[in-house]
């Protein structure tokens, strides 16, 4: 089965996040194996970026504001192309502080949802959401439109 990784620096302090995070990860139960794994907030980014740089496995795509913008059945097409070839997959959204510069030099690819800011937890919930849209896009669902 397919593994994809969350690697968060923080916790979701609101239930309703959550909550929408948990309801996400059981859909995609389905597809893939995922783990979320909540990293404390440290003093520094370079902390931060420590705990995150040892939670790396397989294809890593970092959320970075200066990273590429996919439409939904772009980022389809990579996960499609990630899982045929049995790459385990490694999402990480930093604090809200930002990610530390050696996380995004380690990343194999840079992912930028908008250049709006979004909150910091619910971006969690859109990054969730738009995984399984790609899932549900390769399986030919209704869903994504």
């Amino acid at each position: 089965m397919q593994k994809i990784a969350l690697v968060c620096v923080g916790k979701l302090k609101e239930k309703f996040y959550a909550d929408a995070v948990a309801e996400y990860c059981k859909r995609l139960s389905r597809f893939a194996q995922v783990t979320v794994r909540e990293l404390p907030e440290r003093r520094t980014l370079a902390e931060e970026g420590e705990l995150i740089l040892k939670e790396l496995r397989g294809y890593t795509i970092v959320l970075a504001v200066e990273g590429k913008k996919l439409s939904s059945p772009a980022l389809a097409e990579k996960v499609k192309e990630l899982c045929d070839a049995g790459r385990e997959m490694t999402f990480v959204i930093g604090s809200s502080c930002g990610l530390d510069e050696r996380v995004k030099r380690a990343a194999d690819f840079l992912l930028s949802f908008s250049d709006m800011t979004f909150p910091h937890q619910l971006m969690r919930v859109i990054l969730c959401e738009q995984i399984y849209r790609a899932f549900m896009i390769n399986a030919g669902s209704e869903y994504h439109k």
